[in-house]
């Protein structure tokens, strides 16, 4: 179990970091490098359309490696996932800038970023699926917390790496614009090294290859496989879709505090960039603590219940957010960000023990990956990419109701769901 923790843990921060500093680079770079031709404003909307392109793809890279992860085994595809996110990481940092490659620069970092993903796509469902196949039953809340506390840690090295970066070079903005900000992309290779190592020292888990057993003995009387994906849809249609309106209002609270706030912060509200990346240094404490928490009270109180509790936080606070950010104090920033991302973690922790408890062990990869991911594209790719648009049209407050709509959404899915934590894998 510890090998498996430290595999899980690793990797989804190794995995977690590549996607994260794609968000802070999208807030604090790429608008200027990438997008120079379209002014501030809307520079800020195309480079978050690309942060968003990758929300589109999570679910297809679900369907793609749940595929493999429920045919061939949850290792194996976990070590594909790290090595596609790896690389695509590494080649954004090495990306030349418009004004050097003109308009094939933007295309070539959506096609990236695609890449980016896919892999993402396919590693959430593996990593948690590894915790809670090997997880003694009562306990899977408890060790759900390895994987799920993984973003926690990345955001820390993301918004670290992007500050040590600008501290080495005087914070300097046209070197950190030329290529600074591409030392925190070129690092994930070190990272990535580090979580292949990890991953292939541990083994396949027992409840996945006790399902290999019997299919091999079903292909035997020939009973026909069907497609994992196929069977997920035709059996459990209801758990991916209210799973995916389950967490939505997670997304969404967890990349507008993380990637949205930042270029708020910086653009909006005028604080230095320093400040920004560390007030979300100290939020990652903040929720990585709210993760473990929750889901150790999960596995008492049940899944379901600490979820809604998190959205019922997440009404209130989503129409209290803007206007406590918009008194431009450096504390109320702190505060907005860390309790942003508090309230996240008390919906994360449970989720990773959530998922995998809903569904068979045949396609259980597939399906988790897919009630995932499809939640992504619902809060993570459409708040970040509207609440610009919204907030010059409205005002921030309407970026609150948003955030307060979606909350109600994920309380009533919630509370549709079936409670799991009692259920046999």
């Amino acid at each position: 179990m510890r090998k498996v923790a430290i595999a899980s843990c690793v990797g989804t921060t190794i995995e977690f970091y590549d996607f994260f500093i794609y968000g802070t680079a999208a807030a604090l770079v790429f608008p200027k490098v990438f997008f120079p031709a379209l002014g501030s404003t809307a520079g800020t909307v195309a480079s978050f359309a690309t942060f968003a392109v990758a929300f589109i793809a999570r679910p297809v890279g679900a369907v793609l490696f749940g595929h493999y992860g429920d045919r061939i085994g949850r290792k194996k595809t976990l070590v594909s996932t790290l090595l596609l996110m790896g690389m695509c990481t590494m080649l954004i940092g090495m990306l030349p800038s418009a004004g050097t490659l003109g308009v094939a620069a933007p295309i070539i970092l959506v096609l990236l970023r695609i890449g980016q993903g896919f892999a993402v796509g396919g590693e959430w469902a593996g990593a948690t699926l590894l915790t809670a196949e090997y997880a003694p039953p009562g306990k899977r809340g408890r060790y759900a917390i390895f994987p799920q506390i993984g973003p926690a840690f990345a955001f820390i090295l993301s918004s670290s790496t992007f500050l040590i970066t600008g501290a080495v070079l005087g914070d300097a903005d046209d070197i950190f614009l030329t290529w600074g900000w591409r030392i925190p992309f070129l690092f994930s290779i070190v990272l990535v090294a580090v979580g292949l190592y990890v991953r292939l020292a541990i083994e396949e888990t027992p409840v996945f290859r006790a399902n290999q057993a019997r299919r091999a003995l079903d292909t035997a009387a020939s009973t026909p496989n069907t497609l994992p994906f196929l069977d997920a849809w035709r059996f459990q249609t209801k758990e991916i879709l209210l799973s995916a309106g389950s967490l939505a209002l997670l997304f969404a609270f967890f990349y507008m505090g993380t990637a949205y706030l930042t270029s708020y912060g910086t653009k909006t509200l005028g604080f230095s960039r320093p400040f920004v990346l560390t007030v979300g240094v100290g939020a990652a404490l903040v929720f990585g603590a709210a993760i473990v928490v929750s889901a150790l009270y999960s596995d008492r109180l049940g899944r379901r219940r600490v979820i809604m509790v998190s959205c019922g936080l997440a009404v209130v606070w989503a129409l209290v957010l803007f206007p406590l950010l918009d008194t431009k104090s450096p504390v109320a920033f702190a505060i907005g960000v860390g309790t942003t991302l508090a309230i996240f973690g008390i919906a994360y922790g449970p989720c990773g023990a959530l998922l995998p408890e809903m569904f068979q062990t045949r396609y259980r990869y597939t399906g988790a990956g897919l009630g995932y991911n499809l939640a992504g594209v619902l809060g993570g790719a459409i708040p970040p990419l509207i609440a610009a648009p919204l907030s010059a049209a409205y005002g921030s407050i309407a970026i609150g109701v948003m955030l307060a709509a979606l909350a109600v959404l994920s309380f009533v899915c919630t509370k549709a769901l079936v409670e799991t934590k009692d259920q046999a894998l």
